[in-house]
């Protein structure tokens, strides 16, 4: 009798212990909102003095030195950035390893120095916590990482394909020839279509997940939407899909202004973008199942003084790097500022090392795909060995046994850090002339005999976003009516250069 009684309080207790696991999953919604070049430091560095000192922030004893020896050490006065320090491949090496063998982080100066005199005074700024202070609430109402890396050493784009694959196939750059063909990696996305999961691309000035090829496919054509247009409806209707990607604005224009967060771009704009999003967010009916999660694609060639790990990081899927360096994906990048948002989170959390999947897992761009599988339990294998190796963060929501009530409706109003007017006639930074590049692609102009080299070296940022907003509005336009006509799903819609102007007809 007594064994039976231990038994059924032994059935009893698992019963509780897994209702209680089912429960502890609420997140029926997840949105992605993905920023651009800034490191943690540059950021968020200075919370640990003033919001909060669990996190692992800056004291202003952090210094890096030049060739000469003259020693910078890091301030608190970063505004307005311009221009765009250096963050490619062969720079982020410098910057992280300096003269060592090790991440020393120790390069940034030097870096700097070999691009403009001014710049190595740049690169060691951070924020104070006032002038972001949409992100100094949210670190204290939410969590924070502070151990959150970018997917490997080097610039936007392989770190943004990292995001949604676990892998850039190979690209430690942007590979004209390859982004012609599209990405051909599995994503997340395809994992929450095929396990009957909807998915929404919010864009504002074009999808960058359109990179990868089989985002071109017919069949997510009506995935793709105008973020001014749907967002706060579909929001406001509680018709938010399970996975939301926010991208921002990617041109810098009179009235309307870039919003992510790229050097030249104003940082308070970014703040107004994050701002409206969690606002739209708090007020959906929707609000108590979603999470919020926003982060940058890479450093920017900003300083951070936490060494970037370079031991036992799995290479995704066996490709390598071009030459000269014939890079192994086997370490990460620089450490960059990722915050996450729900009414499950503890106020105040800081999350550092993650607990598992391995002892030396650690939280990077693959933590996105990996904690989407895991919140939706999704059947699909894991992406790459690196989403299989990269850290989760579902457990982080489910510390709580009800949703907070207490969380802010509004955040606080932002200041504009720069003073200058916009200046619509430059040129473009590298990342526009890679989303020209995408644009050209969509519209058929890569068939022209100056595609890549000529195509958006001529325009300047105006004329950018207008040719790349009448590309992306034609593709998708061709593929709404493709697919309404009864062609393959799984078909690309091919435009011709023939076939098309700059104007906003096909």
């Amino acid at each position: 009798m007594k064994t039976f009684l231990v038994f059924l309080i032994f059935s009893s207790s698992f019963l509780q212990t897994l209702q209680q696991q089912q429960q502890q999953q609420p997140i029926k919604n997840v949105v992605v909102l993905v920023l651009e070049n800034r490191s943690f430091d540059h950021m968020l560095g200075w919370m640990k003095k003033s919001v909060n000192p669990s996190i692992n922030g800056v004291t202003g004893k952090e210094c890096n030195s030049d060739s000469t020896k003259q020693t910078i050490c890091f301030s608190d006065d970063a505004e307005y950035v311009d221009p765009d320090p250096g963050h490619s491949f062969e720079a982020v090496q410098q910057q992280v390893f300096g003269s060592a063998s090790i991440p020393s982080m120790s390069g940034f100066v030097e870096q700097a120095l070999s691009m403009s005199q001014n710049l190595s005074q740049t690169v060691m700024k951070g924020f104070k916590p006032q002038n972001v202070p949409i992100y100094a609430s949210l670190v204290s109402e939410f969590a924070v990482f502070d151990r959150w890396f970018s997917s490997i050493p080097g610039p936007t784009q392989p770190n943004r394909l990292f995001v949604y694959s676990a892998t850039s196939h190979g690209s430690t750059s942007h590979v004209k020839k390859q982004l012609a063909k599209g990405y051909p990696q599995q994503t997340i996305f395809d994992s929450l279509h095929d396990n009957g999961y909807n998915f929404g691309i919010y864009f504002q000035n074009i999808p960058t997940t359109l990179f990868y090829r089989n985002m071109r496919k017919l069949k997510y054509i009506f995935k793709f939407h105008q973020y001014d247009l749907k967002f706060k409806k579909d929001a406001r209707d509680g018709k938010l899909p399970s996975l939301s990607v926010i991208e921002p604005r990617y041109f810098d224009l009179k009235g309307l202004p870039a919003n992510d967060d790229h050097p030249s771009h104003d940082v308070a704009n970014g703040q107004k973008l994050v701002k409206e999003v969690y606002e739209t967010l708090r007020g959906s009916p929707q609000w108590n199942e979603t999470l919020l999660v926003i982060t940058y694609d890479e450093h920017g060639g900003f300083y951070d003084h936490v060494q970037t790990p370079f031991v036992n990081v799995p290479n995704p899927d066996g490709n390598t790097g071009p030459a000269p360096y014939f890079f192994k994906f086997d370490r990460l990048g620089v450490r960059v500022p990722t915050i996450m948002i729900s009414p499950w989170i503890k106020k105040g959390t800081v999350l550092s090392r993650p607990n598992g999947p391995t002892p030396n897992s650690e939280y990077e761009h693959s933590s996105i795909p990996a904690t989407i599988k895991k919140i939706f339990n999704l059947s699909s294998n894991f992406l790459t060995h690196r989403d299989a190796w990269a850290g989760t963060f579902d457990q982080v929501v489910g510390q709580l046994n009800s949703p907070r009530t207490d969380c802010p409706l509004v955040l606080p109003d932002v200041a504009p850090l720069r003073k200058t007017e916009t200046d619509e006639n430059r040129g473009l930074s590298e990342f526009q002339g890679e989303v020209v590049q995408l644009a050209a692609v969509l519209n058929g102009d890569h068939f022209l005999s100056s595609f890549p080299d000529e195509t958006g070296k001529k325009m300047n940022v105006k004329e950018a976003h207008e040719y790349v907003r009448d590309a992306v509005s034609r593709f998708i336009r061709a593929s709404k009516e493709a697919m309404n006509l009864g062609a393959d799903e799984s078909a690309i819609v091919d435009m011709r250069s023939s076939l098309t102007t700059r104007s906003s007809n096909p």
